[in-house]
């Protein structure tokens, strides 16, 4: 039984990712659960050493302790490839321009992949398979999904219903790179993780995931999704919006000072460190509504 914190190291952590992080430790902590990091670099364009080494020393600036050895995706690529072959699946040849054109049809939900090429013949297979080798490109691989939704449970949302279409496992392109969807439950599973403390920007694709992990022989997780930090204008808050990394932030003020920020983000006024905070959290207290930074 654990829960887990998985950043993208594609750059500095910002007040809202912190936030998350700090939720998803106390919610694994406070209910006796193990506590893992996992760094999700299968993006190996954005992703850099330097990043995760700088989010992982952020987060252990904060008290956020972990347990085991931090598990790095881009270790994990034959574990996919062993999971993919265990799903029914096909190419897809499709651009984003070509799926952007699709998805603006009348019947087509927004955000869900029409099928184009679910059902094309062998030799139009071939030729798009010619058309993309000619431009050093590769095809994407998605699942033939037998649903069009999935239902799955969230301790602060309740009951969901969401969309599942044919999504993608195997980026293509000129450099073919493992999906989110794909890696995420894999991995999940790998870990034992059986609770994912995330953004509720991410509550969309929980659906997909839950499905995915039942065509896998695996449980889904108990998923929260908790409410983002937003900036002054209601937006996601995000790098550019000024002195939001803990670096910057330590520019000003000092580290209990920034924690004790992120406990009144939570509630929790006076509160300087995490040992302290995690005595008195109090899972029923968090506010639904997202926090203004």
């Amino acid at each position: 039984m654990a829960g887990r914190y998985a950043p993208s190291p594609s750059g500095d952590l910002h007040f809202g990712n912190l936030r998350t992080a700090l939720l998803a430790w106390l919610f694994a902590r406070s209910e006796g659960k193990q506590f893992l990091m996992r760094v999700e670099d299968i993006d190996e364009q954005r992703s850099s050493k330097e990043s995760a080494e700088s989010q992982l020393a952020d987060l252990s600036a904060l008290g956020l302790d972990w347990d085991g050895d931090v598990l790095y995706q881009s270790t994990r690529y034959d574990a996919y490839r062993a999971a993919l072959e265990k799903l029914d699946t096909y190419e897809c040849y499709c651009s984003r321009r070509d799926i952007q054109e699709a998805s603006r049809a009348p019947h087509v939900a927004p955000g869900v992949y029409p099928g184009t090429c679910r059902e094309l013949k062998e030799e139009e297979r071939v030729e798009k398979r010619a058309t993309l080798a000619a431009q050093n490109r590769h095809p994407a691989i998605r699942l033939r999904a037998q649903v069009t939704s999935f239902d799955f449970y969230d301790r602060l949302c309740g009951p969901q219903t969401g969309p599942v279409d044919d999504f993608i496992l195997l980026r293509g392109g000129q450099e073919p790179g493992w999906a989110y969807n794909l890696a995420v439950v894999v991995d999940d599973a790998f870990q034992g993780v059986d609770q994912v403390v995330r953004g509720d920007d991410l509550l969309d694709s929980a659906a997909r995931q839950a499905y995915l992990g039942s065509l896998l022989g695996t449980p889904a997780p108990e998923y929260i999704h908790v409410p983002l930090v937003l900036n002054a204008h209601g937006q996601r808050l995000a790098k550019r919006d000024g002195a939001v990394t803990l670096k910057e932030m330590l520019i000003d003020a000092p580290l209990h000072t920034i924690f004790s920020r992120l406990a009144s983000s939570l509630g929790y006024e006076g509160v300087n460190s995490a040992p302290q905070l995690l005595e008195i959290f109090d899972p029923t207290t968090l506010s639904r509504e997202p926090f203004i930074y």
